[in-house]
């Protein structure tokens, strides 16, 4: 079985030149899918409050929401880092508050992972890291200090898209280009084994990834990132949406439509189940 991915392979990685690719999954069957396909990172995204649990932000998304999902993910992985996003507000309070849902995901998650590879033949234990938006520093530095490997999230950060009048492109005037620059260096003196840079220019991505000694993973963010990150089901074409920095990889939302009609007219009209589906 080949190793499992950790953060020590994806610093390798960067130091090679050697791209990384992330995909976010919700799901048992979307996870193992995804993993055996060989990504080298499953971001457990709270991307999942809108694409699973149809919110229309990820702000309701709770602790609880997310490790059911993280819990359920890693049950389906053998070889992939799992990243799983801190949802609104289970760090913004304090270091203290941070560290302790961290942790939950460690403990509650990572039991999982124990059962699930028990008897496997694995060269070492899954990773299981969080994610943090903005430059939260003393709270990476509480959760790093406990062993815990954080991604960090620059740029546009979806939680306090509000702040800025929604979702747009950060970094494009020269004074918060500088401000994010700042931020890059503080989480990463902080201790974030990577970043995610999301909706910056490319010119500004690929300043700060030839700065920084961690990996970068862009979203939106241009070619010069050391990785990149997309959502599953919007690169799958299964959500409907139509966003700039997707590319469509498949368009499952197409197929999955004809196949349900299809299956609603066959039911209506007798035509399925024919004698070869019964018993």
């Amino acid at each position: 079985m080949a190793e499992r991915i950790n953060t020590r392979t994806l610093l390798q990685m960067k130091q090679r030149g050697e791209k990384i690719t992330c995909l976010t999954a919700y799901d048992f069957s979307m996870a193992k899918l995804i993993d055996e396909a060989g990504v080298d990172i499953i971001l457990v995204g709270d991307s999942l409050g809108q694409v699973v649990l149809g919110y229309e932000t990820t702000l309701p998304v709770t602790m609880d929401d997310m490790l059911h999902h993280v819990k359920a993910v890693v049950r389906g992985v053998n070889r992939a880092m799992v990243v799983a996003d801190m949802p609104f507000m289970s760090f913004q309070s304090g270091p203290q508050q941070a560290l302790e849902n961290a942790a939950r995901f460690v403990k509650e998650a990572g039991a999982v992972a124990s059962k699930v590879v028990a008897g496997k033949p694995l060269t070492e234990a899954l990773t299981i890291a969080v994610k943090l938006e903005g430059p939260v520093v003393e709270a990476i530095e509480r959760i790093v200090g406990a062993g815990i490997p954080v991604m960090g999230h620059l740029g546009m950060q979806p939680m306090s898209a509000a702040l800025y009048g929604g979702p747009r492109v950060h970094g494009r005037e020269e004074a918060e280009a500088e401000r994010i620059l700042r931020e890059a260096e503080a989480v990463e003196k902080a201790g974030v084994f990577a970043i995610v840079l999301e909706k910056v220019p490319a010119s500004l991505a690929e300043r700060i990834t030839k700065m920084v000694s961690v990996p970068t993973i862009g979203i939106g963010a241009g070619p010069h990132c050391d990785g990149q990150v997309l959502v599953s089901y919007d690169m799958l074409g299964l959500y409907g949406l139509r966003l700039k920095h997707v590319k469509e990889y498949a368009h499952f939302f197409d197929e999955a439509m004809a196949a349900f009609k299809a299956y609603i007219e066959e039911v209506k009209t007798g035509k399925f189940p024919g004698p070869e589906h019964s018993s």
